[in-house]
Order: C-alpha cells, then structure tokens, then sequence
C-alpha cells in the first residue's frame, strides 16, 4: 500500500508529542496535526509544566511509572543540550510540604526524580504550618516554549499542520488510513466520552525572577513553579466547571495562599491569570479502536484523558500510542495484501 497517511487531532502537548512519536517510529507515514486551536491557545499552554505525576486511579501504578519514566528519560536529555533554552526546559528543586505526614513517605516516582530525601528540620523551619516534607530535583517546561519547539521539530520532519475543526472522527476516513484522538476535553462531544469531565485550573504568572525554588502543598492545590521567564501561582481543581473566564476572588486567593508559603510573593509584579480546563478521567483512554459504517472502516487509536498529569507521561503515553498506531498499519498492510491475493 502506498504511504500510511495518519491524523492526529488535537494540537497540546499530547497531539503534539504523538504526531513526533509517530514520525520516528513510522518513517514512511504521512502525517497531517488537525485542530481547531494551535499554541499559545491551547490548554496546554496555560499547564505549569512540572514534572511531578499525578495518580490516575484507573492505571497500574507499573505503566504509570513506566509513563513518567520514559518523559523525564526524554525531556531531561534536552535539558542537557543546546535545544533546552528555545524549548523551555530546565531542572529546578524544591519542596514538596505537607501538613501531616502522607500515607505514602516514598511516592512511587520518588528515584526517577533526582536526589530525592526527605526534608531536614532546618529546611521545614521555613515552612511553620508544615510537620513534613520531600526535598528533590526534577524538571519543568515553559509550555508554550516547549510547543512551540514541538511544532518546528514536526514541520521539519514534514508533518503537515491544518486548522480543522472535527466535528466527527467519521469524517476523515475517506482521507486517512489511521486517526489519533489527541482532543483532550474536546473528547467528551468527539466522542461522546461521558467518563470525561473538565478540572478548571486558574493560574496567574508573575514576574519574581528572585523565586528559584519550586514549593508545592502536598494536596497539589497551592504552588510556586519558577520558570525560565516567569513564576507559576496557583491553583484550582474544580471538578465539572466549563468556564474559561478568570475568576477575581479566586486570583486573589490563589496569590494570597502562595504568599503564605513564599512570602517574598508579596513584592512579585506584573501578574497575569490564566485558565485551562483539564481533561480528567478515572484513567488516560489510551487503545485502539475501529470505527466501521456501510462496510468501510477506519482505525482509531485514542490518547486523551491526563487530567492534571499530561505534561509528566506525556511523552511515555504518545510512544505508547505510535505503537498502536504502528500495529493498526501493519493490520491494514496486511488486509492489503491478503486482498491482492
């Protein structure tokens, strides 16, 4: 058969990262990104970018790991290369601080991370209202740097990038051989996904070159996340919420918290607030699927559903994907030359 032509829908880092995977792994495909929305207006670009996982109740914690794993592996040797100041990515430590010791002093990500320990007596002493803490090293993205950075790497491998509302995956069979479902919360009408819901995440970035340590509550509600360029504020879970609109009270309360755990906060300036909705669900929907009407058939494969985690799997669930990708051409390839015979 001719060159496997491939869609991906969606275009945050999950698309994105999906549409590189596929590349290497399957040289001979042609590959065409189709979104209604491209950075800096995806959800993605408003992400804090923080590699530390989020738990998805639905997955073994093994592939999890093995998810977050293969991402920090990847982003953390760009890190370590001339690419690492266009794409946006650097080390910074910190703290993770909890009110009352967690049930689980040893997260199941805690030696992928670098130089992980618990934290001294003298270190808690700057957290008052803290009894415990972890003390460790990992990576973050300037997400919309690091898209950016995504996109470039894809048009020169020659991936083709169209802005393209699917109303309905259907509608690509006639022009695709194989569609990745990469539309995050735009999943839950795509597909009519109702284990789907939207976690609204308010954010506010701040200028406090000054804040070079990261500061995380151990709920993952209220952080402090020094970027190349600016400070991440945040935040809020708010499960079932479809408003993008920034919520003043909630700036305020989100400045207010975080000043409590850096109180250097107070003098940041210039701040701005952001709004995302996470694609949450009780596990990331990652297989393969066929669609087939009147006879004809199209082969789907689905990566969408990391909630407030993408950023840490993201790279572990698009090679994930390329792989199901690979396995539905080598079942087309197949029927194709069974058909020739």
């Amino acid at each position: 058969m001719a060159a496997p032509k491939v869609a991906v829908v969606g275009a945050g880092v999950i698309g994105l990262s999906t549409a590189l995977c596929i590349t290497e792994a399957c040289p001979s495909c042609s590959v065409t990104v189709l979104s209604d929305r491209f950075s800096p207006n995806t959800t993605s670009d408003v992400a804090a970018g923080m590699l530390i996982p989020h738990t998805y109740p639905g997955t073994p914690i093994h592939v999890q790991k093995q998810w977050f794993k293969e991402t920090f592996t990847y982003l953390f040797a760009i890190s370590n290369s001339a690419e690492a100041p266009e794409a946006g990515i650097h080390l910074v430590s910190g703290w993770q601080v909890f009110k009352n010791p967690p049930k689980e002093e040893i997260p199941f990500w805690s030696d992928v991370v670098l130089g992980f320990r618990p934290m001294s007596e003298a270190e808690l002493q700057k957290f008052p209202r803290h009894r415990f803490g972890q003390a460790f090293t990992t990576l973050k993205c300037d997400c919309p740097s690091y898209l950016l950075w995504l996109e470039k790497r894809l048009k020169a491998t020659g991936v083709q990038m169209h802005t393209r509302k699917v109303e309905d995956l259907w509608d690509l069979h006639s022009e695709y051989n194989v569609v990745v479902n990469c539309a995050g919360i735009g999943a839950h009408q795509l597909v009519g996904d109702q284990e789907l819901f939207p976690i609204r995440g308010q954010v506010l970035k701040v200028h406090a070159p000054w804040v070079k340590n990261f500061i995380r509550d151990g709920d993952g509600l209220t952080y402090v996340y020094p970027g190349i360029q600016r400070v991440t504020l945040g935040g809020t879970r708010e499960k079932d919420i479809w408003s993008l609109s920034p919520d003043p009270g909630t700036t305020k309360d989100i400045f207010d918290r975080c000043c409590s755990l850096e109180p250097s906060l107070q003098k940041a300036q210039d701040i701005t607030v952001k709004v995302g909705l996470r694609p949450s669900r009780p596990s990331v929907r990652l297989q393969r699927e066929d669609f087939s009407q009147g006879g004809l058939k199209l082969a789907v494969v689905h990566n969408y559903g990391h909630g407030a985690g993408g950023f840490s799997v993201h790279r572990g669930t698009a090679k994930e994907a390329a792989r199901l990708v690979g396995e539905c051409i080598a079942a087309l390839q197949g029927s194709s030359s069974r058909a020739k015979l």
